[in-house]
């Protein structure tokens, strides 16, 4: 865990892509990184932005509402807005066209998260100074 967290805290955020203009989205795959990486990400970028984007396609829902949801109820994040729809892709290379379903859901900081924020930054210095 503390290895994940160091990991997030290092990360430089840079996209100069032209599609990917919101600064603020993270668009989660239930493959790539674990779920706690991107709890990790949002709070930092609830830090930064006051609010979060957080973005799936199709398997990944489940793992974009199960970081919503953490993040909910640690009092960390209110929802401020979900939308669905579905998005047309190829299959491999030249393949026929299947619909997957997407969502994105918008959070925003609670009226607490900066006061959990410290304190549970304080928490992890206590642990740390125990286990020296």
């Amino acid at each position: 865990m503390e290895g994940i967290t160091e990991g997030v805290n290092n990360l430089n955020i840079a996209d100069s892509s032209p599609s990917n203009n919101k600064r603020n989205r993270i668009q989660v795959s239930n493959t790539k990184k674990p779920l706690f990486f991107y709890v990790n990400l949002a709070k930092r970028y609830m830090q930064q932005y006051n609010e979060v984007e957080l973005s799936a396609l199709g398997m990944a829902i489940s793992t974009v509402v199960s970081i919503a949801e953490i993040l909910k109820n640690n009092g960390l994040a209110v929802e401020k807005k979900i939308m669905t729809s579905t998005v047309d892709m190829r299959e491999e290379s030249g393949g026929r066209p299947v619909q997957k379903a997407k969502i994105e859901i918008l959070l925003g900081k609670s009226e607490k998260f900066d006061e959990l924020m410290v304190a549970a930054a304080a928490k992890d210095v206590l642990d740390n100074e125990e286990q020296s």
